[in-house]
């Protein structure tokens, strides 16, 4: 037993009966199969600390009530473990148990940290490690075991508002009065209002961390961003993961509305603030149906439209002189102390053609920063110019416009690509420096890195980096980038501005199964693009119609079905280098038809996000592969599929990159057989527990 392994006292006899029941309920409690046998594994792992412990206990006579509060804590939560298996489909009770598991595995946190003696620092980091492992994997295990933890991966605390900007001249009295609206009775809908570009997100993501706003909302605010096409099932599973509750597969919106009343309800939650940013109009009956008879239950709305109906809106106004004045010359000398700042007169007419809003505010800025003062007057005639980049008569777009010709033409072309990636996304870094690497054929990736701070540096983009060693090392895995969605439609526009068959990038939105009309037109004009981005929805059926693409080298595919295959059209384009498909979908995507890429004899990079890869991946060879990018990806079932080696499958790989894994946990056969081999990265993927020894 267990118990007699770590000594038979009364810590090692209560942990071993832990253990014990880790072990028996993992093949009962189906749900939390996985978790628990990764909680098993830490157990396991943990018993050499355990009778470390007991060692100390005896050496210095450790206070007996401290000993017995950390038995009394592992017996709790065995029985929480026991119950895991009667909970069923309680989705309620489960959110309650994983509260009190959590609760007391934190417990047993402090009293690791606090209670081992000071000469004994290193042993307790040691014991420290484990737990934090124990406490991780808690915390998963009470969640839906179906979705491997990956939405804690991808978006961290899903629904937590994002920090607003350092600077945000301008916005005291308007949030001030938007406070004012928030906290008067009998108000559910307050929707604030602006052209693109004005500010309304940087406004609510103030309010969100106002201590007032926190004060009365505490961890009940929930920040969700909506975009142009609403998808109501992912809303309200990134409210309920947020909360750690279950998150089931919903088969309709109705039943992920239905689900999420019930939760505000049995949750007695005494103020609810929902935030949903940048909501596009056509979306009056997703707001109609939130709004949901509770008490004190809040919905602020961020939009291009004001919404009526839903009674009062805030009208957000463009900048004060000083405060767009303030904004303008922080943006414009931001890099560098010493960068020239021309006479009032020109700046005053910069201002004036931005019209106080803040992004054209800032991005004119960034352009200009540390710029000549010939840079300054070329600016003021562009601003003037009175010709518009969207063919209308909108002069902050025409700003805007402006600023992407002060770049030179490779970093040009470098921005104009990121409208390849939806709306409203993280662009990861890796992905990008793939494309740049083989559409510019850059000589090494310092190149891309640089045209991306020479883009953040004009505040073109905005940089988000999920952990402070990104970066580290040329690992750029935890470190994305952001594009406002009115510089993202700008890039569009941009790239549309020729033919079909003429244009270097072609971007299709496809709704359900809704081809664009050129589309069945390519016999007579086949495209001659060098990057293709295609973004299907949810209810789009893999059912592809041919594309001619002789010249592309790129293929960005956006998803978001559980199933997707892969277009056979893919089989033709022979210049194609580079692949990434990325799935928006809440669960991972099942992805097939693999074989369509064993012909392409230049593809040389595959980037793969959170799908699965199939069985069939077996019978796969990709003779010219270089390098492959698995993110948050079930790699499980093929890589111990018994017919599968990788040094077949890709013999001439030089590189190789597998981040948030869950279900890896050992590398595929062959894997020590590519001599060609000259990077191996793993990261984040806590299950695997050993190295080929070939490697």
């Amino acid at each position: 037993m267990a118990a007699a392994f770590v000594g038979g006292a009364l810590l090692g006899a209560v942990f071993g009966e832990l253990l014990k029941a880790v072990s028996e309920e993992k093949d009962k409690a189906v749900t939390f199969k996985d978790r628990l046998e990764q909680l098993e594994s830490t157990l396991r792992n943990s018993i050499p600390w355990i009778e470390e412990i007991e060692k100390l206990n005896q050496v210095l006579d450790r206070p007996k009530q401290e000993t017995e509060n950390l038995v009394r804590m592992m017996e709790q939560v065995e029985q929480l473990v026991r119950k895991c298996s009667k909970v069923k489909w309680n989705c309620f009770k489960r959110y309650v148990y994983a509260k009190k598991i959590i609760k007391l595995d934190t417990s047993i946190s402090d009293f690791f940290r606090t209670s081992l003696p000071l000469q004994h620092a290193r042993d307790g980091k040691l014991i420290m490690v484990e737990v934090k492992e124990i406490h991780t994997m808690v915390r998963r295990m009470s969640g839906n075991g179906n979705i491997n933890g990956w939405m804690s991966n991808q978006v961290g605390d899903c629904c937590s508002a994002p920090d607003p900007p350092v600077i945000s001249p301008g916005l005291d009295v308007p949030l001030k009065e938007l406070k004012m609206e928030l906290f008067k009775d009998g108000r559910q809908f307050i929707v604030v209002s602006a052209p693109g570009g004005y500010g309304k997100t940087t406004l609510v993501q103030r309010l969100c961390k106002d201590d007032q706003v926190q004060g009365k909302f505490k961890d009940d605010i929930f920040y969700v961003t909506v975009s142009k096409n609403p998808n109501v099932k992912a809303i309200v599973q990134k409210v309920l993961h947020h909360k750690g509750y279950p998150v089931p597969e919903f088969q309709t919106d109705e039943a992920a509305i239905n689900d999420l009343e019930r939760f505000f309800k049995q949750m007695r939650i005494e103020a609810i603030l929902l935030v949903l940013d940048d909501v596009w109009p056509g979306s009056e009956s997703l707001l109609q149906k939130l709004g949901f008879q509770l008490p004190d239950y809040k919905i602020l709305v961020t939009s291009r439209s004001e919404f009526p109906q839903f009674g009062s809106v805030h009208y957000l106004k463009p900048l004060t002189y000083e405060a767009a004045r303030t904004l303008f010359l922080h943006s414009a000398n931001l890099q560098d102390g010493n960068s020239y700042i021309p006479d009032e007169n020109i700046v005053s007419k910069i201002l004036r053609a931005c019209k106080g809003c803040p992004l054209a505010l800032k991005v004119v800025g960034g352009s200009l920063c540390g710029k000549h003062e010939v840079f300054w007057q070329r600016m003021v005639k562009e601003c003037s110019r009175g010709e518009s980049v969207f063919q209308s008569k909108n002069d902050i777009l025409d700003c805007l416009g402006s600023s992407l010709d002060v770049l030179n033409n490779e970093v040009k072309e470098c921005y104009l690509d990121l409208c390849s990636f939806p709306e409203d996304q993280r662009i990861p870094i890796t992905a990008l420096i793939d494309m740049w690497m083989e559409l510019y054929e850059l000589v090494d990736d310092v190149f891309a890195i640089t045209n991306l701070h020479e883009l953040s540096s004009q505040n073109l983009v905005d940089r988000v980096v999920t952990r402070k060693t990104a970066g580290d090392y040329g690992c750029y895995n935890d470190d994305f980038v952001m594009q406002h969605d009115l510089l993202r439609e700008l890039t569009i526009c941009r790239s549309k501005s020729e033919p079909i068959n003429q244009r270097k990038r072609l971007v299709v939105e496809i709704s359900g199964n809704n081809f664009p009309k050129w589309w069945m037109d390519q016999k007579q004009h086949p495209n001659n693009a060098s990057l293709l981005s295609i973004s299907t929805d949810e209810t789009f059926s893999s059912n592809w119609p041919d594309m001619q693409g002789p010249e592309v080298k790129v293929v960005v595919l956006n998803i978001r079905t559980k199933k997707y295959v892969l277009p056979d059209f893919l089989q033709k384009m022979d210049e194609l280098k580079v692949l990434i498909v990325t799935n928006y979908g809440f669960s991972p995507a099942e992805l097939n038809n693999f074989r369509v890429l064993s012909a392409l004899s230049k593809l040389k990079k595959i980037r793969l996000e959170h799908v699965s890869l199939p069985n069939s991946l077996a019978t796969v060879r990709m003779n010219h592969l270089q390098k492959v990018s698995l993110v948050m990806c079930n790699v499980g079932q093929v890589f111990r599929n018994s017919t599968f080696r990788i040094s077949d499958a890709f013999p001439n790989l030089l590189e190789m990159d597998i981040d948030y894994c869950n279900d890896l946990i050992e590398l595929p056969d062959g894997l020590c057989d590519i001599v060609s081999m000259e990077k191996l990265r793993i990261t984040n993927c806590h299950r695997l527990s050993a190295l080929p020894e070939g490697i």
